[in-house]
């Protein structure tokens, strides 16, 4: 303890972070038993290689102790890249990345889409949302979406009302999924989203909602959802809903490519 400084500080401080926010994401993935189990593993294995100092056990330890880390990378992939990508898209590192780049998007900050753009997706959401015809558009930012692309048709065309409301026609055979739009272009269509497990999503919200909120957890993307059940149009942005949205609230969130 007399030796016990400023560094010892901050180090303890940081292994807290860390398992706080490991902690904080095996929850949210409900794996939060398997979280408890590590620190009990290593718990004992610090207790055998550090303080009783047992050679042949704590070498068999040592091994299982390299190869888990191996085993844990690749047993919650999924939620070691949502916590990547959730330190890439904190507010303070987007501010911190608008600063750098705030010559280039000075002039359109709050403006991703333009209105040209929008309207027809606007008009197409509020004509289906009347006729309560389920639809699920997602429209791409900052990260590509190639690999959610490949799972439907490739369509490629212009943005176009009566495009958009003839795909998600109940007869037409590429209704049953999402819509990516690209580059602002109608890159694909039917394509097969991530669902989203979370359990405070509201229990009238069916498996399009789920998906949105998959899609905007896992990326960067926006996703429109017209019910299919009551002909609400909700947004899914940053693991987030925006509900009963207004023709003039759509607009402006779509404009600016979040809520």
């Amino acid at each position: 303890m007399l030796n016990f400084d400023i560094k010892d500080f901050i180090d303890i401080l940081l292994v807290a972070i860390i398992l706080y926010y490991c902690y904080k994401v095996m929850k949210e993935s409900r794996s939060a038993n398997i979280f408890y189990g590590i620190l009990l593993f290593i718990s004992f294995w610090i207790v055998v290689c550090k303080i009783l100092e047992m050679k042949l056990l704590g070498s068999i330890l040592d091994q299982l102790v390299n190869v888990g880390a191996i085993a844990l990378i690749i047993l919650f992939q999924n939620e070691i890249r949502h916590f990547l990508y959730s330190l890439g898209t904190h507010e303070r590192a987007r501010r911190l990345l608008q600063f750098i780049r705030w010559r280039d998007k000075e002039e359109n900050a709050d403006c991703r889409h333009s209105r040209a753009t929008i309207m027809p997706i606007v008009m197409a959401c509020v004509n289906m949302s009347k006729k309560k015809v389920g639809a699920l558009i997602v429209m791409q930012n900052d990260l590509p979406l190639t690999d959610i692309m490949n799972t439907g048709d490739i369509v490629n065309a212009n943005i176009n009302q009566r495009l958009i409301e003839n795909i998600f026609f109940k007869n037409s055979p590429l209704h049953d999924g999402a819509m990516i739009i690209s580059n602002d272009r109608i890159a694909a269509a039917a394509c097969i989203l991530p669902v989203s497990d979370d359990l405070d999503i509201p229990k009238e919200f069916g498996l399009r909602h789920r998906a949105a909120r998959g899609i905007s957890k896992d990326t960067d993307a926006l996703a429109i959802v017209v019910s299919e059940e009551t002909g609400h149009i909700t947004a899914a942005y940053n693991n987030k809903f925006r509900t009963r949205l207004s023709p003039e609230n759509l607009e402006k969130i779509l404009m600016r490519g979040h809520l």
